[in-house]
């Protein structure tokens, strides 16, 4: 098991999480649980399971960690946080700091420092620590022979339960010539040593709009196209619009409702052409194209049939308490998911635990999920858009604090985005939140603390946050609230008290 380039680094990885030298145990007459797939889901499901004394296998064909650490979460932000240095170092002068003209990407060295940190946190997702945690763990292709039984390398191993882990990968566009001219994914990206001078990033979703920002802000001349229309399409329109704005300041070409028609591979270069909703077909020569767009369900090769497991093109059918079709098999995370998130996946296993194990009850339908894109502002979510609510026949009112009134956030030259809330009308009920601010997927767990604690705008207010945050945005909002309240039939009353009093 290699991945690109099998430096000291990538070497320290798979040592970790897919050791060359790793003998399968002999398997256990019956688990209480089986779990396909290594990934957050699965890790976190067999780990948990363990901990509370079950005897478990955990099954994985690939890379222990999954797409999070692999090819996911940690690579990219290892990658955007360098990007924000390059930003920083371009934008210092107008704090008064002087850096050296012509300051200057270190490309393979950007990708280096993401490499080693990525082998220091692989030992979290390691073979050998989920072994000293008490769980059998067999590295192949786990393949479900019955609906109580799974056969892994000749194998069989019979469980109680089980939870499908097995995640989902980058979809494969159906664009004539694009995969014969060695386009790139989340799943290959990493592994560049070179910097593309040009490169075309195919989807404005986050996956795209991160990556593109970083490369743009490494110095590649990114072009972005979208079939849809605007950047981040799916999010609140207002934060988009920042989004967008942001991505033109760092350079990066943005075409949207763009239908790519074909991709040539001539003398190195991708010849990519294309044509917009409202214009004629065109042609463009990039070092590299990037797919940004699109994720499939890991479903072949599971013996899901013998299972009597149901899925379809979407995943893996669960319920609301993540039952398959078969009462005795659970799945979480990406392979069954909406929300393919690792935070996400995290949760639903630990759903999948109590009920699997347990007799629990939960309901992955009740979780708050909050989501982040971390471009540079960031956007963070919670809970419905205003669209959502209305759809739903909700009303709602909205309240919005731009940071350019927050000192903070002026101070620290970070004063574009806002955080706007939407509540039920008439009450202080939070229903949803968009933020939009350099580190807004920090400052979004208090609006998910409160929706999740069932407190709403009036409690928020009367907390004392402290003076200068950029988190104070929040508050602001939550007194804009209170002065709601403060009517004219209230404001009479209050005015004759005060006159009887003096």
């Amino acid at each position: 098991m290699i991945i690109e380039p099998f430096d000291e680094h990538n070497r320290t990885v798979v040592a970790n999480v897919h050791p060359p030298a790793w003998v399968n145990p002999r398997p256990a007459d019956r688990y209480n649980l089986v779990v396909i797939g290594a990934g957050t889901a699965g890790l976190v499901t067999a780990a948990g399971a363990a901990g509370l004394g079950a005897k478990v296998a955990l099954v994985e064909k690939h890379l222990l960690g999954g797409d999070c650490l692999n090819v996911g979460c940690v690579p990219s932000k290892a990658l955007i946080r360098a990007a924000r240095a390059c930003a920083d170092a371009r934008d210092a002068g107008e704090y008064g700091v002087r850096v050296p003209p012509g300051t200057t990407v270190d490309f393979p060295k950007v990708m280096e420092r993401m490499r080693r940190l990525r082998a220091a946190l692989s030992r979290n997702d390691s073979v050998q620590r989920f072994k000293d945690l008490g769980v059998d763990v067999f590295l192949g292709q786990g393949k479900f022979v019955s609906p109580d039984s799974l056969e892994v390398d000749g194998e069989r191993m019979s469980f109680s339960k089980a939870v499908i882990a097995a995640g989902a990968r980058a979809a494969r566009l159906p664009i004539p010539g694009l995969w014969e001219a060695q386009a790139l994914t989340n799943e290959t990206v990493f592994g560049l040593t070179e910097l593309p001078k040009r490169l075309l990033v195919i989807g404005a979703g986050p996956i795209g709009v991160e990556l593109a920002q970083a490369f743009a802000r490494f110095g590649s001349r990114v072009t972005l196209f979208e079939a849809m229309h605007g950047v981040l399409p799916r999010e609140d329109a207002d934060a988009s619009e920042l989004i967008r704005k942001a991505l033109g300041r760092d350079k990066v070409e943005f075409l949207c409702c763009v239908e790519i028609e074909r991709v040539d591979r001539r003398d190195g270069e991708r010849v990519v052409r294309f044509k917009s909703k409202h214009g004629p077909s065109d042609e463009a020569v990039f070092d590299a194209v990037l797919v940004g767009v699109g994720r499939s369900p890991n479903v072949e090769g599971l013996g899901l049939e013998a299972a009597g497991v149901d899925y379809d093109k979407a995943g893996v059918k669960v319920d609301e308490r993540l039952r398959t079709s078969n009462p005795k098999i659970y799945a979480a995370g990406d392979i069954c998911s909406a929300y393919k998130f690792t935070h996400a996946a995290d949760a639903m296993a630990r759903i999948a635990i109590q009920n699997a194990l347990f007799l629990g009850r939960k309901r992955a339908g009740a979780l708050t999920i909050p989501w982040c894109t971390y471009t540079d502002p960031e956007i963070a979510h919670v809970g419905l858009y205003e669209k959502d609510a209305k759809d739903k026949g909700i009303p709602v009112e909205t309240f919005v604090q731009e940071f350019r009134d927050v000192d903070r956030a002026v101070l620290d030259g970070e004063s574009e985005g806002f955080v706007k809330v939407h509540v039920r009308k008439g009450t202080d009920h939070i229903l949803g939140a968009t933020i939009v601010a350099r580190h807004a997927g920090e400052m979004i767990s208090e609006i998910t603390l409160a929706m999740t604690a069932g407190v709403g705008l009036k409690a928020i207010a009367q907390i004392i946050h402290p003076y200068p945050t950029q988190a104070e945005c929040i508050k602001k909002v939550a007194d804009a609230y209170s002065r709601t309240r403060l009517t004219p039939f209230v404001k009479d009353v209050l005015e004759r008290w005060l006159r009887w009093n003096r």
